[in-house]
C-alpha cells in the first residue's frame, strides 16, 4: 500500500529529477533520465494519462519499444535494465517521495539452527572485547565454513561436536594455503574455547585442533620492482576529480603505509594543517597514530578537497564519485584502483602483489633499505611491536646484517 497520495506524472518526474540532483548524479546520468522521461510525459499525454503507475509503464515498454514486461526474463537482458531502473525510480519516488539505492547488502551469515545461540552469543562476545569490526567479515566467514561442515555431518547439537570432528575438518582444508588454514584453525580454537567457557559444551576442544607445522614467514610480503611506485603515481591522470582523489589515496598508502581501511575511513578531522600532521585509529589495532602531513601528501589532499571531492556531508574524506555520493563500503578493498593504474603504467607487478597493500610493504622494503631502524619502521606501519616488522628483514639478507644497530641509538631515534 503507498504510503503517500499519488502524485500526477509531471510531479513525479520532477521530483525523481530533483533527487538524481540532491544525490549528486553525474549531469550526463541525469540527462539521460530527462531524456527518457519527456518522451515518456510526450506518449501520456497523447494518450490522456495524468497519474503515474506500473501498468502506464508497462503500456509504455509496449507501445513505445515492443518490450512486453511479463515476458522478459529474469534477470532481465542487459540493454533494457536502464529502462527498467527509469521506470522504476518514478515507482520508488511515488511511493516513497523519494530514491533509495538499488545495492542491497548481503545479508549476515545464518549459522545452522542448532548453533544460533552460540554463535549469536560469540559475536556478541567479540564485540565485548573489543575486537576489531574490520576483521569481523574474515573471522565470521571463516568460522561459518566450520559450522556448515559439520552440520553438514549431522551434528545436531552444540555439545555433540568431538575431537574427530575437527581432524576431518582440518583434512577437508587440505588444497588451501597453509597460511589460510593456520588462520582458519586459530579462529577455531577461539570459537571452541568460548564454547566451553560459556558453557555450550562441557570441554574445552580447542586443544584438539591440529596446529600446522608451517613457518609463520613462509609467504613473504609482496614487494615492488624499485620504479614501480613512482611510474604508478606518474599514471594517475590529475587532471579530473577522480584522478585527484585516486593519487591521494595512492599517495597515502606509499608514503605512510596507510592501510586500506584506515584510508577508507579517514575523517576531515584527521588533517591537522596547523600542526602539518595527520592522525587516525588504526581498525586493525585501534591504535592512534600520527604522522607528519609529506609535502607531496598535502598538497594532493589540497587539490582533491578544493577540486576533486563532490559536495556531501559526509565524514570521511574519500568518497564514491558515483551517485549517490557516500563513503566507500565496509567491504571495499580498493583493489581495482590499484591494477587500474598498473596496468596504465605497464607496470609488471608480480602475480600477488596487485592491492593497495602492497604499496605499505614497498614503503617498508623501501625504508628498510636506507637502512631505518626496524623500531622506527614498526612505528610508521604502525606495528604493536616489532615481531610483526620482521618478515621484511626476509626479503633481503643484506638489510638484516645491517640492522644489527646499536640498541641506544635505536632508543634515540624512536624517542625523537
Amino acid at each position: 500500500m503507498d504510503s503517500h497520495p499519488p502524485l500526477s506524472l509531471p510531479e513525479v518526474v520532477s521530483g525523481v529529477l530533483g533527487e538524481l540532483d540532491r544525490h549528486h548524479y553525474a549531469p550526463s546520468s541525469q540527462d539521460r533520465y530527462r531524456r527518457f522521461y519527456q518522451r515518456l510525459l510526450r506518449w501520456t499525454t497523447a494518450e490522456g494519462l495524468t497519474i503515474w503507475s506500473e501498468a502506464v509503464g508497462q503500456r509504455f515498454l509496449t507501445d513505445v519499444y515492443g518490450i512486453v514486461w511479463g515476458e522478459l526474463p529474469v534477470p532481465p537482458p542487459r540493454r533494457y535494465r536502464h529502462l527498467l531502473r527509469f521506470l522504476r525510480c518514478l515507482s520508488t519516488y511515488q511511493r516513497h517521495r523519494t530514491l533509495v539505492r538499488r545495492h542491497h547488502p548481503k545479508p549476515p551469515y545464518t549459522p545452522p539452527p542448532p548453533f544460533a545461540p552460540a554463535w549469536t552469543a560469540f559475536l556478541q562476545e567479540c564485540a565485548r572485547r573489543g575486537y576489531s569490526p574490520w576483521a569481523a567479515r574474515t573471522r565470521e566467514a571463516r568460522l561459518a565454513t566450520f559450522l556448515d561442515y559439520v552440520a553438514a555431518q549431522g551434528v545436531m547439537t552444540v555439545d555433540a561436536l568431538t575431537a574427530a570432528h575437527l581432524s576431518q575438518y582440518t583434512a577437508a582444508l587440505l588444497g588451501y594455503h597453509p597460511k589460510t588454514v593456520a588462520a582458519m584453525l586459530t579462529h577455531l580454537r577461539t570459537f571452541l574455547r568460548f564454547l566451553h567457557q560459556a558453557g555450550f559444551h562441557p570441554d574445552d576442544l580447542s586443544g584438539g585442533v591440529p596446529r600446522l607445522r608451517s613457518g609463520h614467514y613462509d609467504r613473504l610480503p609482496s614487494i615492488w620492482p624499485a620504479d614501480a611506485v613512482p611510474r604508478l603515481l606518474a599514471s594517475v591522470d590529475r587532471g579530473n576529480p577522480i584522478g585527484k582523489r585516486d593519487y591521494a589515496i595512492l599517495l597515502l598508502a606509499a608514503r605512510l603505509g596507510m592501510r586500506v581501511g584506515d584510508i577508507k575511513a579517514l575523517p576531515l578531522t584527521a588533517l591537522h594543517w596547523d600542526t602539518q600532521t595527520i592522525e587516525w585509529v588504526q581498525q586493525k589495532t585501534g591504535r592512534v597514530v600520527t604522522a607528519p602531513l609529506l609535502e607531496d601528501v598535502g598538497w594532493a589532499l589540497i587539490d582533491y578537497l578544493q577540486h576533486g571531492r563532490p559536495p556531501t556531508d559526509v565524514p570521511e574524506l574519500f568518497v564514491r564519485h558515483r551517485a549517490p555520493v557516500e563513503p566507500f563500503g565496509p567491504h571495499a578493498n580498493l583493489h581495482n584502483l590499484v591494477t587500474k593504474y598498473t596496468r596504465r603504467a605497464g607496470i609488471p607487478v608480480p602475480r600477488g602483489s596487485h592491492g593497495l597493500h602492497a604499496l605499505r610493504h614497498s614503503l617498508a622494503s623501501t625504508l628498510l633499505e636506507a637502512a631505518t631502524p626496524l623500531p622506527v619502521i614498526a612505528e610508521i606501519l604502525g606495528h604493536v611491536s616489532t615481531h610483526s616488522t620482521q618478515v621484511y628483514l626476509h626479503v633481503d639478507p643484506e638489510a638484516l646484517r645491517r640492522c644489527a644497530l646499536d640498541p641506544e641509538e635505536v632508543l634515540t631515534l624512536v624517542d625523537a
